[in-house]
């Protein structure tokens, strides 16, 4: 399933690009997300780049044919993401901590000026379940999910900004 997520901030781009590469940032978007408080497991600085890991999970419902076939409490997953703040640009994958067999998925954000001032960021990715009957199910939920946090998140991410 291929999906498109558009993010509204307040504050100026180059600063929502640098947020979302300080470990301090997941703390508070923690305290706004249905996910739960995401959990930093890595962080390194490569030259112009900003290497992170971020381990997250899945806290939305799942219908019961969904859980005949997952556990809700094994949907965890770690983002591996390149940030390029010269671009901002990232580059993330999801690796699954359980399921890696069904579950895939990629994709990208940028971080752009928004029309009338502050910053627009959009999140373009795929995401695939392999999983007979409910695989679908299973992605709907998760996007869903996704749309969720990232909602709360960008208000976190302006709180942040502004100290």
């Amino acid at each position: 399933m291929e999906f498109t997520i558009e993010q509204a901030y307040a504050a100026a781009p180059d600063a929502v690009a640098a947020a979302y590469t300080e470990a301090a940032l997941y703390a508070r978007v923690g305290e706004a997300s249905s996910l739960g408080r995401p959990e930093v497991v890595d962080r390194r600085v490569e030259g112009d780049r900003v290497l992170l890991q971020v381990r997250y999970r899945f806290a939305g419902q799942l219908n019961g044919p969904a859980r005949r076939a997952l556990d809700p409490a094994k949907l965890t997953w770690v983002e591996h993401s390149s940030h390029d703040l010269a671009a901002r640009l990232v580059t993330f994958q999801l690796v699954p901590d359980h399921y890696g067999d069904r579950f895939s998925a990629s994709g990208t954000a940028t971080v752009a000026d928004a029309p009338g001032g502050g910053a627009a960021r959009r999140v373009r990715g795929t995401l695939t379940v392999k999983a007979p009957l409910v695989g679908r199910a299973v992605e709907n939920a998760i996007v869903s999910g996704l749309r969720d946090h990232l909602r709360a998140e960008a208000g976190a991410v302006d709180a942040f900004v502004a100290g």
